[in-house]
């Protein structure tokens, strides 16, 4: 009876949670505190302050986790270069974007629609918001911290491409492509909608709360591109053009990097709020149940297709419900967070093998799909699920046009751009390495060191060990 009661008590609580909770994320302004006058005002901007660079912090922690994944899931002799891109991308990709990207995504009154530019560098980096201004409605975020939060986002966008064109690609032509994303490609997409361009300015405006669409769509069409320049593995497909299984090293490492993301995403989603309110909360309940919903239906569609609960799949469903919700976590309310998240679970594993399979594009680690594909999926599932005016909840049709045509504008501008930048490095030939490097391992090949020792090397890569043993 007891445990009846128990069981009744807690299909109760969830039924209120889901009744209650949208709410509570619609109806909460950031600004409300500040017209009503209530407490101390600086002491609240500056609460809100440190609460963003937290959310920085965690943001920027998400580089180790996607290190982690990318070296797991990948091969032992190629770890250090795995963990030398992940590296590059965050010391490289924040002075780029600090150099140009950042007055190129956020242009303020020298913007345009679709591009604008406010100067080099980081102008007011040392201010403080003034309260007067706050209180009337103004931004409340300082330059330093705003400008900390979206560096580590610009770094992410970076990174997600680094897995999909491992273990053949060559040191500089990845230096090159980093250069070029953060200072170049992913402002510009930011700018169309964080920055004021013509996606915030539509009839019925773009939604894109954490950047489903301007940070992992940015991110995984490019990685496509990459990987579609770069051409497969070798040995990874047959003579008949079948795929060949290229096994990571350590699916430890790779589900511990999952963890790490998942973290991260803690200060991704609620950060982007830009406040410390009562929205904060929700929006990590929100987060949190669309990657465990992502997680779930991962696992179950891999059970069904490959016959075995996949580890990695599931691990990527995580991630994939996480991309999702990035859009429309502002928006939904919980069962919508848990449709989104579920949906984009089974549309990880679905594409990661449609893309391996029938395309044949070589992605060791499945960005294309988990940020390309799911981040697509993230931005129509806000059109179709968000509480307000999605298609689904009876808002009609405006916003999901909207997020279509964001979503196709972000695919092709990213897919042009970023495939004349690979296919113009491969041209170059700075962009794949030759078969006898790949063969060796690109942290000896590229890097003069290796990122395991020998004994470890000698078990999964007898010619790698060779080398180090005759250096």
């Amino acid at each position: 009876m007891r445990q009846k009661l128990l069981l009744g008590g807690g299909v109760v609580a969830a039924i209120l949670l889901l009744t209650a909770a949208p709410a509570l994320a619609q109806d909460v302004d950031p600004y409300e505190r500040f017209a009503e006058g209530s407490g101390d005002l600086a002491q609240t901007i500056v609460l809100d302050n440190i609460f963003i660079f937290i959310a920085g912090v965690l943001v920027f922690f998400m580089q180790a986790g996607f290190a982690l994944v990318e070296c797991g899931l990948t091969r032992a002799k190629n770890a250090a270069n795995i963990f030398m891109k992940n590296l590059m991308d965050a010391c490289l990709g924040v002075l780029v974007f600090a150099a140009v990207g950042w007055g190129i995504a956020y242009p303020g009154g020298d913007g345009g629609q679709f591009f604008g530019f406010a100067g080099f560098g980081i102008p007011g980096w040392d201010s403080f918001p003034d309260p007067a201004e706050v209180a009337a409605g103004g931004y409340p975020l300082g330059v330093s911290v705003d400008f900390f939060f979206q560096a580590a986002f610009a770094a992410t966008a970076a990174t997600i491409v680094s897995g999909a064109v491992a273990e053949r690609t060559k040191f500089v032509g990845y230096l090159a492509y980093t250069v070029v994303i953060t200072g170049l490609i992913y402002p510009i997409v930011v700018g169309w909608n964080w920055g004021g361009g013509w996606l915030s300015t539509l009839d019925t405006p773009f939604v894109d709360f954490a950047g489903s669409g301007l940070v992992h769509m940015v991110g995984g069409v490019a990685a496509f591109m990459g990987a579609l320049a770069l051409g497969p593995r070798i040995g990874k497909y047959g003579a008949d053009g079948k795929p060949r299984a290229i096994p990571g090293h350590s699916i430890p490492l790779a589900i511990t990097g999952v963890f790490i993301l998942f973290i991260g995403w803690f200060g991704f989603n609620p950060g982007s709020e830009l406040a410390a309110d009562m929205a904060v909360p929700v929006i990590a309940l929100l987060t949190l149940l669309a990657g465990m919903a992502g997680g779930t239906l991962a696992m179950a569609t891999s059970w069904i297709v490959l016959k075995k609960p996949d580890v990695s799949m599931t691990g990527n469903g995580v991630l994939a419900g996480l991309v999702a919700i990035c859009s429309g976590v502002g928006a939904m309310d919980p069962l919508g967070a848990i449709i989104t998240g579920a949906v984009a679970g089974a549309l990880v594993v679905l594409a990661v093998l449609f893309i391996e399979r029938v395309v044949k594009v070589d992605d060791p680690v499945g960005a294309s799909a988990l940020h390309g594909v799911c981040g697509f999926w993230g931005l129509l599932a806000t059109g179709l699920l968000a509480t307000d005016d999605g298609l689904l909840m009876g808002g009609g049709a405006d916003l999901f046009i909207t997020q279509l045509i964001g979503g196709v504008a972000i695919l092709a501008f990213v897919a042009v751009t970023a495939g004349i930048l690979f296919f113009a490095l491969k041209a170059a030939g700075i962009l794949r390495v030759s078969a006898e490097d790949e063969m060796i391992g690109l942290d000896l090949t590229e890097h003069g060191a290796p990122g395991y020792g020998p004994d470890l090397l000698s078990e999964s890569n007898p010619a790698a060990a060779s080398t180090m043993a005759s250096a």
